[in-house]
């Protein structure tokens, strides 16, 4: 059974386990630490208080460049962010689909020479391309699929069935073909 997130936790016994985004800032905010960054930081954050009692700061990150007029001409620069004004500029551009997938996020950091009606012209071929490899703070979305591409003709409600039971358990949280052995109980 999963470890309740709480002070005194084992920060070995708290790593074993999958903890939404949501639970982590709770607990935080709950011990007086600080809840800004990714989910990532929340976890270092996390570990470092249960195994020292240390409350690490976070520091946001001000970048001076999004108080200045975005065009079509201007350089992308870095450090890259994803400021509502960048959001608002594609939009426009982009139609009210928009968003700042993880692929376009890649190219605009591996382009940052490159000025903002590139990126433009780039987004709906970047978008276009089915990812290869989900990123790590995506464990449920990874699991979803992998537990998909194993099981045609299976149900979403049979998917995180599995996935609510992967994430109870200790260690890893990827898909296994032994996880399915909780659907025996729902049919």
């Amino acid at each position: 059974m999963r470890a309740k997130l709480k002070k005194g936790l084992d920060s070995k016994e708290f790593k074993k386990y999958y903890y939404l985004k949501e639970e982590l800032i709770s607990f935080c905010r709950e011990e007086g630490l600080a809840i800004g960054g990714k989910k990532e930081d929340l976890n270092k954050r996390i570990v470092h208080y249960l195994d020292t009692g240390e409350k690490l700061s976070y520091k946001r990150k001000v970048n001076k460049e999004d108080d200045k007029e975005i065009t079509l001409t201007t350089k992308i620069g870095t450090p890259v962010t994803y400021s509502e004004k960048k959001r608002a500029f594609f939009e426009y551009h982009l139609g009210a689909g928009f968003k700042f997938k993880v692929a376009f996020q890649r190219w605009l950091k591996e382009n940052s020479d490159k000025t903002y009606q590139e990126a433009i012209e780039a987004y709906p071929n970047i978008v276009a391309q089915k990812p290869e490899k989900i990123d790590k703070q995506f464990e449920y979305n990874t699991y979803i699929r992998d537990f998909f591409k194993d099981n045609k003709g299976k149900s979403l409600k049979d998917a995180i069935a599995c996935w609510k039971y992967k994430k109870s358990m200790p260690g890893h949280n990827r898909y296994e073909k032994k996880d399915l052995v909780v659907l025996k109980g729902l049919y």
